[in-house]
């Protein structure tokens, strides 16, 4: 019998696996699960705190391609901001770690997993759904939100029996994966307070460099492949805007809504790669789909994202928007040129071989080769007849009352 933990390294994590060595006088293995954000030197630092901890053994397993195909093509096919500003950083990368905590378990032969969750959030609810629908016959282990712990008491515990805590990770509670990162602390509790500078792992707009950067990004099939001309991985072209919009502080802000549990939550969060891909993805869908296309990925790309947060993953209705969504983006192909500058992202040009924007067929306002102003005439008087009648019927009911 031994404990599975997903670890991050970050306090409440540190804190579970001495806790639960001595809570249940069993080995505790730690998994890390790559869904982004993590280098070289970051791995190496959580191996060694992991052991440090007193983890039987630790494992580092990448996801970060499984996480894309799974979940990130997704919201940006649907262009998914919930809100309209938050872009999802976080939650879905919870499924894809809990299945990696599910397969590492059963090749140890555990009975336990566990996670570092408080009984606030919303990443208990992601955590604890995936790993019953992948991991039924496990036992799901959360001694920070059975036990009702603060993270000062998380702290007091660690430091009481010498084991070192930075300061950083007792004040904020920063997640970073593949599609962003997110930051809570004493700010966000609030709904009026911002979260300092220093709060922020990269500088702001007004440290950000006074030469814009600009960048051509291509999709094929609505899936981004090329950057400046050079052909990427989806996972290799996200990191390297990820990199480079952090340096001109774009994709940074602050969102409020409504948390699974019903009460509203407020995040800080910073997601440079989302925020450049999910408007040069809408620009181009403008001119490659159809007026009714794009009506109804709007309201499924929201219905998408919402199912997504709230941890209703598995839910079979998602599996059939991806099928539309991915029907929908077979003309999804193309180059967009973006400008960053101090934080802002502006669109300056799209092309597509399957553009709908003809202009040897029509110039908006200008001319047009498939109709003459006669049928223009005719069209919207044909087009106005309900709004006609409507307003006809309801004045003559009016003036029959204001007669009488």
């Amino acid at each position: 019998m031994s404990i599975v933990v997903a670890f991050s390294g970050g306090l409440d994590t540190s804190f579970c696996v001495p806790f639960l060595r001595e809570e249940h006088d069993l080995p505790v293995y730690t998994v890390t699960v790559n869904t982004g954000g993590m280098n070289d030197e970051e791995c190496t630092r959580i191996e060694e705190r992991a052991l440090e901890l007193g983890s039987a053994g630790h494992f580092l397993i990448d996801a970060r391609q499984q996480l894309f195909e799974r979940s990130i093509q997704y919201l940006i096919k649907g262009n998914v901001l919930r809100g309209n500003v938050y872009p999802l950083c976080v939650g879905p990368d919870r499924v894809v770690q809990a299945e990696a905590l599910v397969v590492k378990a059963r090749e140890l032969g555990a009975t336990f997993v566990a996670h570092g969750s408080t009984g606030a959030g919303n990443d208990q609810i992601r955590f604890d759904i995936a790993l019953n629908v992948l991991g039924g016959d496990l036992t799901i282990l959360t001694p920070i939100r059975d036990k009702g712990l603060s993270r000062a008491e998380t702290t007091e515990w660690l430091t009481s029996r010498g084991i070192e805590v930075s300061a950083s990770t007792t004040t904020y509670s920063i997640n970073t994966g593949l599609w962003g990162t997110t930051i809570g602390g004493k700010e966000t509790l609030t709904s009026e307070y911002p979260l300092p500078d220093d709060a922020w792992p990269t500088p702001s707009a007004q440290d950000a460099p006074e030469e814009p950067v600009k960048l051509n990004i291509g999709f094929q099939e609505g899936i981004p492949n090329q950057l400046n001309g050079d052909s990427v991985s989806p996972v290799d072209l996200i990191e390297s805007l990820n990199s480079i919009g952090e340096r001109h502080a774009i994709g940074r802000a602050i969102h409020v809504g409504d948390t699974i549990l019903g009460i509203k939550g407020r995040v800080g969060f910073q997601a440079p790669a989302a925020a450049i891909l999910i408007p040069a993805h809408r620009e181009l869908e403008k001119i490659v789909l159809s007026r009714w296309q794009q009506y109804h990925k709007a309201q499924l790309g929201d219905f998408y994202g919402m199912m997504m947060h709230e941890a209703q993953y598995f839910d079979p209705a998602l599996r059939d928007i991806e099928a539309l969504m991915d029907s929908s983006q077979q003309t999804v192909t193309g180059a967009v040129t973006v400008t960053l500058y101090k934080g802002g992202v502006h669109i300056e040009g799209v092309t597509s071989p399957f553009s709908l924007f003809d202009t040897g067929i029509a110039t908006y306002g200008e001319s047009n080769e498939l109709w003459n102003g006669r049928d223009a005439r005719g069209f919207a008087r044909i087009l106005g007849v309900q709004s006609l009648l409507t307003h006809r019927v309801r004045s003559a009911a009016t003036k029959n009352q204001t007669s009488s």
